[in-house]
């Protein structure tokens, strides 16, 4: 079997198992090795420490997984349709991704499958899967796949299926002809997701586009521990968990396909003074399944408070009070906050 024979079969078994397309990259180090170094320095990575850590892996990953060859990258849809945000203002907003099974758990164990495949079409290879963990250029590693381009808003974009998708890689020591890379940038001059955002965390600089984690509300609502700075709160409106604006607007997602392997938990999130109610053992139960518990309980009722003080709602004045008398200080500051925002005055 030559090396593009066995590639073909991976794919076929790839299909077959859910994943919506498959490729083929060279590990080869990363062409955006020091713009990585730059964006770092600019200090755009927040207190996501890992990524300097990481950092000489993600510019050559042949350094994750010495004497692997290529990696099968996978792209699995998520999208649910229309955003399930509820009607009015007592409704939190979660990024699609999350309100549905977590997708660690899912693609780690289709991920298995596919090893498997590659096992089959080269007896004796070696083989280790990720799904957004470890060191691992995702993106970068899909668009040498063939599998799209990087956009503005720093999403890796499928012409056919847009950008709401996870990307699963397989590192492999076996033969397989790698894809033709995706070279074409078919943005333009679209700025939609730019000027859609409402913190400006895609920065322009010379050499194009950059994310400002430190603005970007997916970062605040999830990777950002403790405080919230007060001028940051405001923009983060009823956004409890993620944020999916940059890909709402984007045009390539108008022609999304709702995911087959994800189904929201439920048609739309409980209401914002029904989250705040929730005990540590209710929000472990009710969010275990799910993403969402990466907040841990303290911040995802600070986030929470933050929604109500946005939704300027004298109702979630009782709820606001409860979390102002939070014996956890960092709710306590947030709903204090809130209470101020609706006009209440502090417990």
């Amino acid at each position: 079997m030559t090396p593009a024979e066995r590639s073909a079969r991976v794919k076929h078994r790839a299909a077959a198992l859910g994943f919506a397309r498959t490729g083929v990259a060279p590990l080869e180090p990363n062409p955006h090795a020091a713009d990585f170094d730059r964006w770092l320095a600019a200090g755009h990575a927040g207190t996501m420490t890992y990524l300097h850590r990481q950092a000489e892996k993600r510019k050559d990953p042949r350094r994750i997984m010495p004497g692997a060859r290529v990696a099968v990258v996978t792209l699995t849809n998520y999208f649910h349709g229309a955003p399930r945000h509820g009607r009015g203002d007592r409704h939190p907003r979660v990024a699609q991704y999350a309100w549905s099974s977590d997708y660690h758990d899912v693609l780690g164990a289709r991920l298995e499958r596919l090893a498997d495949a590659i096992r089959d079409v080269a007896p004796g290879a070696v083989t280790r899967g990720f799904v957004d963990a470890g060191p691992v250029p995702e993106r970068e590693l899909a668009q040498r796949a063939g599998l799209g381009w990087i956009g503005k808003n720093m999403m890796l974009i499928h012409p056919e299926i847009g950008s709401f998708t996870f990307i699963g890689v397989v590192l492999t020591d076996a033969d397989l002809a790698p894809d033709l890379p995706f070279e074409a940038d078919r943005c333009g001059t679209c700025r939609r997701c730019i000027d859609a955002c409402p913190t400006e965390a895609l920065v322009e600089t010379a050499r194009g586009w950059e994310l400002d984690s430190r603005l970007c509300l997916s970062y605040l609502t999830i990777e950002h521990r403790g405080s919230i700075a007060e001028k940051d709160r405001p923009a983060l409106g009823r956004h409890i968990f993620g944020c999916d604006i940059c890909q709402d607007v984007c045009p390539w997602n108008r022609r999304a396909a709702t995911s087959t392997a994800f189904s929201p938990v439920t048609e739309v999130p409980p209401p914002l003074d029904a989250m705040a109610a929730l005990t540590e053992d209710e929000f472990r139960r009710l969010f275990q399944p799910t993403p969402v518990e990466r907040t841990r309980y303290s911040g995802f009722l600070r986030n929470v408070a933050i929604a109500m003080g946005n939704s300027r709602l004298a109702r979630f004045e009782a709820p606001l009070r409860r979390l102002a008398a939070s014996a956890d200080p960092v709710v306590a500051e947030h709903g204090e906050w809130a209470l101020g925002e609706l006009g209440l005055g502090r417990p």
